[in-house]
This record gives C-alpha cells, sequence and structure tokens, in this order.
C-alpha cells in the first residue's frame, strides 16, 4: 500500500533552479533505497540520484555538483533540489523506492546506485529546461 507522488515540476530557463518533491505514504521499512529516475523523449531511463536509509547519497555523473537528494523522514518526503539546469535535464522525473524487509548483507549505498530496483514507482513529474 506503499504510493509516490512526485511534485514540483515545471519550466525553467537554463541556469535556474528546481526542487521536486515526493510525498510517500504507507512506507515503514527500516531498510530501503529511494531514488530519483528520468526519462527524456528517444532516451533510455536513468538513475540520477539515490539516497539510502541511513542517509548516504550517490549521483549520477551527470548530475554531480548540481542536483541534491534529500529526505525528511519525519514529513516522509524526499526531495531533489536541482540547481544549474541544462537544457539536457529536460525529462519526466520520477521518485522510486525499494524496500528491504530484513537487514541486508549488502552495503545500500552501493547498491542502491549500481542495482536498485524499486518495488515502487511515483506518477512522474515533468522539468522542462529551455535555453
Amino acid at each position: 500500500q506503499v504510493e509516490l507522488v512526485e511534485s514540483g515540476g515545471g519550466s525553467v530557463q537554463a541556469g535556474g533552479s528546481l526542487r521536486l518533491s515526493c510525498a510517500a505514504s504507507g512506507f515503514t521499512y527500516n531498510y530501503y533505497c529511494m531514488g530519483w529516475f528520468r526519462q527524456a523523449p528517444g532516451k533510455e531511463r536513468e538513475g540520477v540520484a539515490f539516497i539510502d536509509s541511513d542517509g548516504s547519497t550517490s549521483y549520477a555523473d551527470s548530475v554531480k555538483g548540481r542536483f541534491t537528494i534529500s529526505k525528511d523522514n519525519a514529513k516522509n518526503t524526499l526531495y531533489l533540489q536541482m540547481n544549474s539546469l541544462k537544457p539536457e535535464d529536460t525529462a519526466m522525473y520520477y521518485c522510486a523506492a525499494e524496500s528491504f524487509s530484513i537487514s541486508p548483507a549488502f552495503a545500500l549505498q552501493r547498491y542502491c546506485s549500481r542495482a536498485m530496483t524499486p518495488n515502487y514507482w511515483g506518477q512522474g513529474t515533468p522539468v522542462t529546461v529551455s535555453s
């Protein structure tokens, strides 16, 4: 009964900033990965930022230094702060989560960025960056 709902997408000029939010309901797992993925027309879906239940973060090379993923456990909300936006950032952005019922034997930070297989997806929020 997990639901992820993204918001905050829109149209901005290159160089601008945008903050995406993902409100999670029914998500009470002790161990998890959460991430932001994006898909642009004609391109494969790619993971851009990840955070695990301990708060450790990872980023795709294309967004390092520009995007910041964070979470507010009290609000049960995931965020993606996007700065210095470029036209190539234009895409549909999706919030996703993968949960584990028991403590995993592997390091979550590496797993979340390299092999995350989401159990849950949001509906997506569009981001358009114009030049």
